[in-house]
């Protein structure tokens, strides 16, 4: 491959490193999977050139932001790069594969690596992410598992992936359970740039000659919106559904979200969502619960009065083929009741 690139998306696993010489913000909103920031400017030196830019003009700005890139590669030069050897060959990007990723690829051939530009930059990726998306999923012999809340769905495709079968976490992906009380402890949902990054990743690994097994969903997980074309294609897919009993739901509820009783006001908080949907009444009584730690009776209530009532009136509205689902049966939903449930669903095809 020539040294004079510019490098394509295609040719990227050829190359020893990733850079991103964007700013530490934009890294951290979304960025090419194994990239590392390497910031030709950070946040603030970007801010200021851009002010430059505005008040004095072009020439004012590069005059300062050339000083403050040129400092900035020298550091990396010392620090973060100081051991590479003479053939390591490093691939740079920026926003759109324009000055900060240049002086970079500049510097680091006048050292003597190999260094590349990668051609459009981020902006040519996220067409990419795009395109990956919109393409694949209209092509995947999806198997949706469903079931009511409880019915241990994510465990289950937990299992069916340790079983060998091909599966699309969209929840492990936006980090969030999909549900009022889903929001994981401690965990940010990445931004939804960085959601279709991993999806697309995710996508391009699969065996579209295979079943892949994925969970009913809404169109958003949380704050993050699915993408339309995995949507529809969803829409249309086969159903599985995993059938279990009230107890062995409430006993998996309770197992699945113990964390819920260490942040009891916050918990009780979240109802207020709800002040529309039900009663004066029921809103301060799982209120209470939650604030006493209650947890049986609450979960117990929410599913009965709240989740359950709508369950099969959403999934016949969003899946076409609702009415011709296959059923699985469920006594327990402890490990050895999910892995059962995994081998149900595999045998069905």
């Amino acid at each position: 491959m020539s040294s004079r690139g510019p490098a394509q998306i295609a040719d990227l696993h050829r190359f020893d490193c990733i850079i991103d010489a964007r700013s530490p913000s934009e890294y951290a909103l979304d960025h090419l999977p194994g990239a590392i920031n390497c910031p030709s400017l950070d946040d603030e030196e970007r801010r200021i050139v851009g002010t430059i830019y505005k008040q004095q003009g072009a020439f004012e700005a590069r005059r300062v932001g050339g000083a403050m890139v040129a400092a900035n590669l020298a550091r990396h030069l010392k620090e973060r790069f100081a051991d590479m050897p003479a053939n390591w060959r490093p691939v740079v990007y920026c926003w759109r594969g324009g000055l900060r990723s240049g002086s970079m690829v500049n510097w680091w051939r006048l050292v003597g690596w190999d260094a590349q530009q990668l051609a459009g930059g981020y902006k040519r990726w996220r067409q990419h992410v795009i395109a990956q998306i919109d393409a694949i999923s209209p092509q995947l012999d999806l198997r949706v598992v469903c079931g009511p809340t409880g019915s241990a769905k994510t465990r289950v495709l937990q299992a069916l992936a340790a079983q060998g079968e091909q599966v699309l976490d969209l929840e492990g992906l936006a980090a969030h359970k999909g549900s009022l009380l889903g929001a994981l402890p401690g965990v940010e949902q990445p931004s939804q740039k960085a959601f279709e990054t991993q999806l697309a990743v995710q996508l391009e690994r699969l065996d579209l000659g295979r079943p892949v097994y994925v969970e009913a969903e809404s169109r958003k997980i949380g704050r993050i919106a699915l993408p339309t074309a995995l949507i529809e294609r969803m829409r249309a897919a086969a159903c599985l559904e995993i059938d279990a009993g009230a107890a062995a739901r409430l006993d998996y509820l309770l197992q699945d979200y113990a964390y819920l009783g260490d942040e009891p006001e916050q918990l009780a908080s979240r109802f207020e969502m709800l002040r529309e949907l039900h009663s004066r009444e029921t809103i301060t009584r799982w209120q209470d619960w939650a604030r006493t730690r209650a947890l049986r009776p609450l979960f117990d209530e929410l599913s009965r009065l709240h989740y359950d009532p709508a369950y099969g009136r959403s999934q016949a509205a969003h899946f076409r083929r609702w009415a011709e689902r296959r059923t699985v049966a469920a006594d327990a939903l402890d490990a050895a009741g999910i892995e059962r449930v995994a081998q149900a669903l595999r045998a069905l095809g």
